[in-house]
């Protein structure tokens, strides 16, 4: 059986954010991710993380504003300054937080230049944090309109690139099944790269049953395939999170 994360962005969103890690712990969640930690306080997202007996997964990089239409900056040609201004911020977020994986969003670019400045500031990141892992994740024009990562192929390809030891593919079963019609055969094809999963009912984004994505088998595989990494719950409830935990307690019994 998969171990489960609750991502706190999307999930018991009925709570104040600081008592939404007691909610996932009481609700049979071992671990929390936030996607944009950076407007609280590190050391009291640290105390709920250890009053609960949560590990930390994942946060991204920030864009300096998610509601103005940033998307990260690390394909953009000419913010590299920018770039490497909120990866700093990451990282001091992360030595409070020690997440699992740090989540690098490419931005909206597109062409030949915007993947060179990707595979630049990805080899960047790599050095300047060699005992961080580092994610880049595939996302489907429809929710992400213009974002440079928005293929499992190119993401493939630029990993090997790359070539970092600390870089890998974070695996988000919705954006899959979004981009490529079938979420089961994306993971066939690109497990082996990937160091983190998120999972959603698709189309729609609620919760991870029914739908297109047959999750009872998808969990299957992961055990089958080997995979030990978290499996982070990043979807909109339908009603409350609570009301919508079916299928993790069908998952866990």
């Amino acid at each position: 059986m998969p171990r489960f994360a609750a991502n706190l962005t999307f999930l018991f969103t009925e709570h104040p954010f600081m008592a939404r890690f007691k909610a996932a712990k009481e609700a049979g969640f071992d671990a929390v991710e936030v996607l944009f930690p950076y407007e609280f306080s590190a050391q009291e997202m640290r105390a709920r993380l250890v009053e609960n007996g949560l590990t930390f997964v994942l946060l991204n990089v920030p864009p300096p504003n998610w509601a103005a239409g940033d998307r990260g900056f690390a394909a953009v040609p000419g913010a590299e300054t920018r770039f490497r201004h909120d990866f700093e911020r990451a990282l001091r977020f992360a030595d409070v937080l020690n997440p699992h994986h740090i989540h690098i969003m490419s931005g909206r670019a597109s062409g030949a230049v915007a993947r060179a400045t990707y595979v630049k500031n990805l080899r960047w990141a790599a050095q300047r944090a060699p005992t961080r892992n580092l994610t880049i994740e595939p996302l489907n024009p429809v929710d992400m309109p213009g974002y440079f990562l928005s293929d499992f192929d190119l993401a493939a390809e630029i990993l090997d690139e790359v070539a970092a030891p600390n870089l890998g593919l974070q695996f988000d079963a919705y954006h899959a099944q979004m981009l490529t019609g079938s979420a089961a055969e994306a993971w066939q094809k690109h497990r082996a790269r990937a160091t983190h999963v998120q999972i959603a009912g698709a189309p729609g984004r609620h919760e991870p049953s029914g739908g297109d994505i047959d999750y009872p088998a998808f969990f299957k595989c992961l055990d089958a395939g080997g995979y030990t990494g978290f499996v982070s719950a990043e979807y909109n409830p339908a009603r409350t999170t609570k009301e919508g935990l079916g299928w993790l307690t069908e998952a866990k019994a």
